[in-house]
């Protein structure tokens, strides 16, 4: 008996059955057998040693791919565990999943890891890595694996026993003296695992909820080489300079503190000047495309959130009610329900439309303390809300025109690298599929015929309509979330939208919900990050600083500040009786864009020696030429 093996390349390969996949792999290649990590059988992720017994599409997965990575992140997480283990051997473990960039392993243990344990747990990591360890598949009943992590005392693996149905088998995975709950896949064994580094440790919450204990969690990071784990320690390190939250404390924009309330934002006078310019640019732009703006209030009634459905759907997420005259109301999550009220409080014409309206609207959602993260998870935030009302006759220029716009302003901040994708219906999906059908071919449509590359997430709409997610790319090549163009089909028929079409008969509208910036915190948080401080100088708080190096300078200066503010560029004087490198080093700190400085030379022949951040001395010039070469810029 023989089983034939159909390759991605369409070939074919005959083996005697039953064969293993990494034999495969072998034959293929010995470099890919080396390389491989999973197998990728009949669209199912299997151990490397898994039989094929019957006729069979294969591919192997490397670490280059997602899966690959995911697989290799999780087998080193246990890996990390078994250590942990072996040296506290006290400690009970919880979950310890593959994430975004590595892994991590929550622990049940009174005190949090030190950095000296952490180097002693690496040390054990590479002590079984050398033992080549094989991971092993077992099948158990649930009796079995209850019986055996109630003999380990093992609480939280019999709590997640417990919810699984008696009748199913439970599949653990075990490689030397560690077995740990797990569907796999899984690498073949320890050796595998050639350079990690354990990154740092925090507390969290079992399953998330601030009711149960609060675990230690160990992050880590894994490659298959030391010259792909170098690279992502020099990456961090310059991540590290880039973060938004180290940057906001030292160019003083904002702070978060637990005094007013986890999540909620104090903008600084700084802060608030480049927030100011961004939201002055959004109602200038938004304007000029034809929005209407508006303002809606914080919160609503009940039974206005009982119409759109939160308290329905979106109740956890939303602050508690406050009780009003015997009414409850809610702060609001959302703009949406407000922005639909204020179109059902006239009658509509398709003459009427579409009708853009547009809002930088501050909601308020319920986020968990662990997962509030400076400007980029918060509880209080201001949503740059846009909603457009239109016919099915209007609904590609909309789309055309929408997508063109938010790449203008995107790329009016700087970002030129983004990642498109276009989700699609899922399952479990409200409106007619004849409408699904009509605003995903719209969104496809449109990109396509502005030559825009985009990935199809299918299945991935939300379950009121399909959308556009765009994502912008940094100077690290980490993709961040910004505009998302969404169709939504749910609200349009609670809120029983109409307008009177050209027949004299009622239509309901289509409904497109767009965010370009997304929140304005989490925008202004990646805009830190893209440009590491370095703001556009247009956005800067203050662009120019006039340092005299005399006291009997300070009159000149303030005569060049005067003729700068004329020209409505934001200039400031450091009149500080401090030496003028002194000076010049804290300008360069807080990375302002332009200095003057201005001694008696310059005083006395009534120029300037212009500084640019970055850049350094640009020279002695006149204030007309100084003031050119910023215009300029500008």
């Amino acid at each position: 008996m023989s089983v034939m093996i159909t390759l991605p390349d369409g070939s074919q390969r005959q083996y005697p059955a039953p064969v293993r996949a990494d034999q495969v792999a072998q034959d293929i290649s010995p470099r890919l057998a080396e390389a491989s990590i999973i197998a990728e059988i009949d669209g199912v992720l299997k151990d490397l040693d898994q039989l094929i017994e019957h006729d069979a599409a294969v591919r192997f997965h490397t670490f280059d791919s997602d899966a690959g990575k995911d697989v290799y992140w999780h087998s080193t997480a246990h890996l990390m565990a078994q250590a942990v283990k072996q040296l506290f051997p006290q400690v009970r473990i919880a979950i310890g999943p593959a994430i975004e960039n590595g892994f991590y392993y929550d622990f049940d243990r009174d005190e949090s890891f030190i950095d000296e344990e952490l180097v002693l747990i690496e040390n054990r990591m590479k002590e079984l890595t050398a033992s080549a360890l094989p991971y092993q598949r077992k099948e158990l009943s649930k009796a079995e694996a209850v019986q055996k992590f109630s003999a380990m005392d093992e609480t939280y693996k019999i709590e997640i026993l417990s919810e699984i149905p008696d009748g199913d088998t439970i599949s653990t995975y075990q490689q030397g003296d560690f077995i740990d709950l797990c569907r796999g896949p899984h690498i073949l064994d320890t050796s595998k695992i050639k350079a990690f580094k354990l990154l740092k440790t925090s507390g969290a919450y079992w399953r998330g909820d601030e009711k149960n204990k609060m675990l230690k969690r160990i992050y880590g990071i894994s490659f298959p080489n030391n010259k792909l784990l170098n690279e992502y320690l020099r990456f961090l390190e310059e991540a590290k300079l880039r973060d938004h939250r180290k940057l906001g404390k030292d160019l003083d924009l904002f702070s978060i503190n637990d005094e007013v309330g986890p999540g909620l934002v104090l903008w600084h006078p700084n802060g608030a000047m480049i927030r100011h310019l961004i939201e002055q640019y959004w109602k200038d732009e938004h304007i000029r495309h034809g929005y209407k703006l508006v303002y809606t209030p914080h919160i609503g009634r009940a039974q206005l959130w009982q119409t759109s459905g939160h308290l329905g759907y979106y109740k956890e997420s939303m602050y508690a009610a406050m009780e009003v005259e015997g009414q409850d109301y809610y702060i609001k999550p959302m703009n949406c329900p407000f922005h639909l009220s204020v179109y059902k409080s006239n009658l509509h014409s398709y003459r009427d439309l579409p009708l853009r309206l547009g809002e930088l609207g501050t909601v308020y959602r319920y986020e968990r303390s662990g997962v509030l993260h400076g400007l980029m998870r918060v509880r209080g935030f201001t949503q740059d809300d846009a909603h457009i009302i239109c016919t099915p006759e209007q609904l590609d220029d909309e789309v055309n025109d929408l997508i063109i716009f938010a790449f203008e302003m995107l790329r009016h901040f700087g970002f030129d690298k983004f990642l498109v994708y276009l989700s699609t219906m899922p399952d479990a999906a409200v409106g007619d599929p004849r409408d699904w059908e009509t605003a995903t071919e719209s969104l496809r449509h449109a990109l396509e015929k502005l030559g825009i590359e985009y990935e199809v997430d299918k299945g991935g709409g939300a379950f009121y309509g399909p959308k556009i997610d765009i994502k912008i790319k940094d100077a690290l090549n980490r993709a961040w979330q910004c505009t998302t163009i969404q169709f939504d089909f749910n609200l349009p028929e609670r809120f029983d939208m109409t307008y009177i079409g050209a027949d004299n008969a009622q239509h309901r509208p289509f409904v497109i919900h767009r965010a370009i910036l997304g929140s304005v915190e989490r925008f202004f948080g990646t805009l830190l990050e893209f440009h590491a401080g370095n703001l556009p100088l247009w956005l800067c708080p203050v662009q120019l600083m006039i340092l005299p190096i005399t006291d009997s300078q300070i009159d000149y200066a303030k005569d060049l500040q005067k003729q700068f503010l004329a020209r409505g560029w934001r200039a400031e004087c450091d009149l500080r009786g401090e030496k003028i490198g002194y000076k010049i080093r804290e300008a360069e700190l807080k990375k302002i864009p332009y200095m003057c400085i201005v001694g008696k030379n310059e005083a006395e022949s009534g120029n300037v020696t212009l500084r640019r951040h970055t850049r350094g001395d640009l020279g002695v010039m006149s204030i007309a030429q100084a003031m050119e070469m910023i215009q300029a810029e500008l």
